[in-house]
Order: C-alpha cells, then sequence, then structure tokens
C-alpha cells in the first residue's frame, strides 16, 4: 500500500491545537501501518464531486479527509468534522488533462440567477440602470482556452480566470494550483512565463515536476514522521522546477543565486549542497552562512531533507564562516588570539594621540582602519599608498594619507608584538597558504553572501578558483546589514554570466512584500555592474495590509501592541507563531513590556536559543535573519532610533553617512520579511522617516 501526504494536510494539520495534532498524528500512523484495520473508521463522502474522498475519525471531532484509488492511500486534509467535510466535498484529485500533473482542485460552487417578475408598468426610474465606476480591464481575455490551460489551470476555473481583474486577481488565484498562481502572477505583471512541462498520459501523474511539490511519497514510518513533525513550509523538501534547475546546473566557474525575501535562496543552497554530495561521493562540501545561528538553522533543514543518508551529512560541514576560519587557522597556526572591538580602538585612539598635528577624528580614524586598511590586508605604506578607497567620500592626499598610515603602522606592530589577529588577518594568512592543488573544501556553498568580508571573499576565491561548480552564492543586496560594498570580480569572484534571480515569494502575502519592498529601490547596482531588480516578484498568498502606527508615548505604543497580539491570538494564532523585533537591545525592554501585557509567556531569541512552544519571540532585528513567523511586531521604530542616532554619529564622511541608511533600511527590511500573514509596526512620536517611506502610495 502506498501512503502518500499533501501539502494540504500538513498545513492544514499545524492549525490545530497540539493534543489535537498527537491524535492525528497516531492515526495517520496506523493508517500506513494497516489501513484496513478496524481501527480505522472510514466514511465516504457521498455528497462531494470524487467519491474517493473518504474521512477517517480521529476522535469525537476531528476527521482526516483521504484519497483511496486502488492500493493508494492520499492524506488530503484534517480539521473538525463540518470543516473537514465541507472541504472534502468541494475538492477533486484528478490528473490535469493538458500537463499531466496529478492536482487536487477545488470544486466550482455554481450560482444560478434567479429573475424575478413583477407586474404592472415599471417606472423609467426603477429600470434605469445603475451608473457606478468604469469596470478596469481584465487582465487574460485575451488568451485562449488552450493558452490557459497550458498553465495547469483546472478547465473548469477558465472562464473565471478570463474575467479577473486587478481587484480580483488574488482571489481568483487562491483557488488554483501553485503553478497556475505563479504563471497569472507572472502575465500580470507583464512577464512571459514558460508553460509547465508536459508528460505523456502513460507517464504516473505524481512524476510531473509541479505534481512532486505538492505531493510527498511515505516509504516508511520514519519518514511520515518526519512530514508530520514539521510544518510544511519548513520542511524543505520540495523545489518549485525553476529552483531544481539551478540545483542540478553545472557551473564552469562562482555562480550566484539572488532573489528577494522569501524567494527560497536558502532552500536551493541546501539542496545544492545535497546534489553535489550525491553526485560525488568522496567530496568535501562546506555549507557556510554568516552567523551560528544561521548556520543552525541550515544545519536542521539539511538534516531534515537528507536523514536517510548519514554518510552523506557528514561529508557536509554547515557552520558559520569565521567558525570554518578559526578551526582552519588552529589548525595551521595554532589557536588565534583575537582582539575585540574596544581594544583595536584604544589601539587607534593612543596612536592618534601620539601623532601630533592631524585633524582626523576618532570617528574616521576607526572607520578607515576597519572598511580600508583591516579590511583589505594593508601591511605596507605602498599598499595603503595605492589601494582604491571605494565608498569613502573624504578625500586623503598623499601627506594625509602618510599621516595616517604612521598611525595604522603602529596599531600593526603592537598587533604583531602582542601575537594578536583580526579576523581579517586570520582569513587573509590562510589566503595565503592556500593550495590549489589541496583545497580546503571541494564544493563552498553559501547562503547570505550579501554580508561576505573582503577577506573571506578572497578567501574563498583562493580555494574554490574557477573550479566547475567549487562555488555557489546565494545572497540579496537588499538584506545587506553587516558589510560594505566590494568588488567581487577584483577578488577573483567574478560571477557575470552566473548569476540568476528567484522572483516567487514564498513565505510573505502580497501586501506585506509590497510594503516592505517600498523601502528599497526597484533595482540595485553592485560595484561589478551586476543588478539585482524587485520588479516582477510576485507572492503566491493574500493577506490583510500591514498595520504601520505612531503613538504619542511608550506607554500607548505598549498597550497598543498588546491589544493587537491579543486580536492574533483570538483569531486562532499561536504564541510561538509570534515575533517581536526591535533595533537594538536598547529597545528590548519596550518589546518585553508589550509582550508581557498579553496572556502569554515571553523568550528573547539570542544565538544560542529558538523558539520556544507558548512563548512570544522578543528579539533585535539583526538576530531576525533565518526566522520566520505568521504574525510580526516592529516596535520602536523611533526617529532617533531608526536609523540609530549612535550610528549617525559617528560617520565618518558623507559616502559612510549614506551607507549607515542604506543599511538601516535593510535592518527594517529584514524584520518585516520575516512575516508571513500578519504585519505591524510601531513606534513613538514623531517616528522613523522609514516610515513614512513604507506608507507611500
Amino acid at each position: 500500500m502506498a501512503l502518500l501526504v499533501a501539502d494540504t494536510f500538513t498545513s492544514s494539520l499545524t492549525k490545530l491545537a497540539s493534543q489535537e495534532q498527537k491524535a492525528v498524528k497516531v492515526t495517520a500512523f496506523e493508517l500506513q501501518m494497516d489501513p484496513s484495520s478496524p481501527g480505522n473508521a472510514f466514511h465516504r463522502l457521498d455528497r462531494g464531486r470524487d467519491k474517493n474522498f473518504w474521512s477517517v475519525r480521529v476522535n469525537s471531532d476531528i476527521r482526516i479527509i483521504v484519497h483511496k484509488q486502488g492500493s493508494s492511500v492520499l492524506l488530503a486534509y484534517v480539521g473538525h468534522h463540518d470543516d473537514a467535510y465541507h472541504w472534502g466535498e468541494r475538492r477533486k484529485l484528478e490528473r490535469h488533462p493538458t500537463t499531466g500533473a496529478m492536482q487536487i482542485v477545488e470544486v466550482k460552487e455554481v450560482t444560478k440567477e434567479v429573475e424575478t417578475f413583477t407586474s404592472g408598468p415599471q417606472s423609467d426610474l426603477a429600470s434605469a440602470p445603475e451608473v457606478g465606476p468604469e469596470p478596469k480591464p481584465l487582465l487574460f481575455d485575451k488568451l485562449r482556452k488552450p493558452e490557459l490551460m497550458a498553465f495547469g489551470i483546472p478547465e473548469e476555473w477558465i472562464e473565471d480566470v478570463r474575467q479577473a481583474n486587478e481587484d480580483t486577481l488574488l482571489d481568483v488565484i487562491s483557488h488554483l494550483p501553485q503553478e497556475s498562481q505563479e504563471a497569472l502572477l507572472r502575465l500580470a505583471v507583464g512577464e512571459s512565463p514558460e508553460p509547465p512541462l508536459v508528460i505523456e498520459p502513460e507517464e504516473d501523474p505524481y512524476s510531473h515536476p509541479d505534481a512532486q511539490r505538492r505531493f510527498r511519497i511515505m516509504t516508511n514510518v520514519e519518514e511520515l514522521r518526519q512530514a508530520l513533525e514539521y510544518p510544511w513550509e519548513k520542511w524543505a523538501v520540495f523545489l518549485h522546477p525553476d529552483q531544481n534547475v539551478l540545483v542540478q546546473r553545472d557551473f564552469s566557474a562562482p555562480a550566484r543565486v539572488a532573489g528577494s525575501a522569501g524567494t527560497g535562496k536558502t532552500i536551493v543552497a541546501i539542496h545544492r549542497a545535497a546534489y553535489l554530495g550525491r553526485l560525488n561521493t568522496s567530496a568535501k562540501i562546506l555549507l557556510t552562512t554568516f552567523t551560528k545561528p544561521l548556520a543552525n538553522a541550515i544545519k536542521s533543514k539539511l538534516a531534515l531533507l537528507i536523514s536517510d543518508d548519514e554518510r552523506l551529512l557528514e561529508r557536509i560541514n554547515v557552520d558559520a564562516l569565521n567558525n570554518v576560519g578559526y578551526d582552519l587557522y588552529s589548525k595551521a597556526f595554532g589557536p588565534p588570539n583575537i582582539p575585540s572591538s574596544s581594544q583595536i580602538h584604544n589601539l587607534l585612539k593612543r596612536s592618534a594621540e601620539s601623532i601630533e598635528g592631524h585633524k582626523f577624528s576618532t570617528e574616521f580614524i576607526i572607520s578607515e582602519w576597519s572598511e580600508v586598511v583591516d579590511a583589505w590586508q594593508l601591511t605596507s605604506w605602498d599598499a595603503y599608498r595605492d589601494v582604491t578607497r571605494l565608498g569613502r567620500r573624504t578625500r586623503v592626499g598623499g601627506n594625509q594619507r602618510e599621516i595616517l598610515w604612521s598611525i595604522f603602522k603602529t596599531v600593526r606592530k603592537v598587533l604583531v608584538d602582542k601575537k594578536l589577529v583580526t579576523w581579517s588577518d586570520i582569513f587573509g594568512r590562510l589566503t595565503e597558504i592556500a593550495d590549489p592543488s589541496k583545497p580546503a573544501f571541494d564544493y563552498a556553498i553559501v547562503d547570505e553572501s550579501q554580508d561576505l568580508s573582503v577577506a573571506q571573499a578572497r578567501f574563498l576565491a583562493a580555494h574554490g578558483g574557477d573550479r566547475q561548480n567549487a562555488l555557489f552564492f546565494a545572497g540579496d543586496s537588499g538584506q545587506r546589514i553587516f558589510q560594505i560594498p566590494f568588488s567581487w570580480k577584483s577578488l577573483g569572484l567574478d560571477v557575470r554570466g552566473r548569476s540568476s534571480t528567484l522572483r516567487i515569494n514564498y513565505r510573505t502575502s502580497h501586501q506585506i512584500r509590497a510594503q516592505s519592498d517600498k523601502l528599497l529601490p526597484p533595482s540595485i547596482s553592485d560595484i561589478d555592474g551586476l543588478v539585482e531588480t524587485r520588479t516582477g516578484t510576485v507572492s503566491l498568498f493574500d493577506g490583510p495590509p500591514p498595520d504601520i502606527l505612531i503613538y504619542e508615548t511608550e506607554e500607548d505604543e505598549r498597550d497598543a501592541v498588546s491589544n493587537w497580539i491579543e486580536q492574533r491570538i483570538t483569531e486562532g494564532c499561536k504564541a510561538e507563531e509570534i515575533a517581536i523585533f526591535v533595533r537594538s537591545s536598547a529597545q528590548l525592554a519596550r518589546a518585553k513590556a508589550a509582550a508581557k501585557n498579553t496572556r502569554c509567556k515571553v523568550h528573547q531569541l539570542d544565538e544560542k536559543s529558538d523558539i520556544e512552544e507558548g512563548s512570544i519571540s522578543v528579539s533585535t532585528m539583526h538576530l531576525a535573519k533565518g526566522h520566520e513567523f505568521r504574525v510580526v511586531i516592529v516596535m520602536a521604530c523611533d526617529d532617533d532610533v531608526l536609523p540609530l542616532n549612535e550610528r549617525i554619529e559617528t560617520a565618518a564622511d558623507e559616502g559612510e553617512l549614506e551607507e549607515i541608511y542604506n543599511t538601516e533600511r535593510h535592518l527594517l527590511y529584514v524584520a518585516c520579511t520575516r512575516a508571513r500573514d500578519w504585519l505591524l509596526v510601531t513606534g513613538v512620536a514623531l517616528g522613523s522617516e522609514f516610515l513614512a517611506d513604507m506608507r507611500e502610495n
């Protein structure tokens, strides 16, 4: 007996209470072990269009809707009695007549128009047609039925699609399979999507790539346990065909996938690591990102994907890139002694004070060190004299550079004498000893690559070079929150001609995505001329518009946020599906006060902890990366908090000030795009200037 699980089942499962979910899982396991067991009480849905849909009793109220055909059983939906029956009676499982992909199709409700007759003469006023606004133009009425069917649209929904305009589009596509939604959204924004693959009638309809995105065949109890343990969107098993092309494509040199938040870049990176590992059974693979929490999240998803292959899991090293550098450096030179930022700043300050006659501020000297001297590993006057100071607006002439170098040279000497090394030093030394014939890894896949440092990028180039498939990067320039831009090409990482962009957003509603995108320009160009655009990106589902609200006092904000959270909980959201983000630790007390004012427990996310069941998560924006929640509140977006006033005051020149504003915008964008269904952004008057941008029509 074949047991299949549909994405509609796992998504409906997550909406049940914890104890209800446990009962459902027990019944699902029993179905897999012995579907004919007398304990499995099947009842045919006689009122449904598809007579192969049945209900299975879990308890007095909960029912699983299954589709039984031949020797296969499909878990299609689960819910409370009336809800489950209503869902099953309005669905049918069928092979699409054009593409051949298996689909669960929502049956259209037929509404009959009743003509009302009245006796006697009618006044001209009563018979006059009502005058309303001009109807909006139809989006797809010029497309013929076969053209629309080619995109996997069920035949009975063709006329509804042809009558859709910009106001009704999202409602219409909510009734359609995912491949149809994606195609129509792309058509609506002026793109020309490729129709899905067509398979032959004798081929298995579940083998179609689009069917494999929504159905999973369970071969054993352990697979079923994993499928039921994790929400579908976090399971990371299925790939969009566009994503799968990138996973399996051969690249002659470094390659990159870009895309805005929620488009599945991380999933592509994880699948590519597994794909290369299976293809090359002795290869050493590095799957890395810029922080330990992100690496842990990736490691969990990878374990889900390849849980059946422990040897492959052992060959893929998933870790933060700094940790990788630390381990390699320790093996080659012994454990490094890394100075803190405050130690470096004190050394720079003392060295500057010993040089008379200069007019450079401490802030400028610190930023010149971190963004130029240390970042580019400059160890001599000649190197500093000739370096191109990208992004630095303050002009520094020859004599001024000499004075600055005398400051930096002293600091360099102190670091050497005390055997201290910065993170840039660590990766610089590893780059120097890199042996192309004995690379530290055969393949490296780098997630959140927009936040690579200069030294890290140079290290990766030295170990990957131009070897086929050696380096693969996933990132989004709009989410860069740590590093200043620099030329990848100058360091040996030329991804021109091998850069792709994902445009289907799976995580965030259309309304939240559109509102968040207003924080960023429509396109962002990097130093090498590569352009990342947000135009053409579409979300697969609709939702309520974000609330962007300013209050007179912090107390007013706290109470309003608490009430808003209570409303979401009343509507069925769980505490662990809710997060509050703030700009920095200084605002955490405001977030915690609002969360504690509700009926829920509060848990502070940090680099070592994760989401706790039954608790609202509270954290800073920098730690929002790698997480997603149904409900997100971004609090304390005050005028002096976002952008952070302390950062603005340290700006050494116009270029650095512009960079601060850019990364502060990116931070807010990152925080907002962690939301799936609901987003609330608040502050105290006057409020951040960024909120005005989000409100713009």
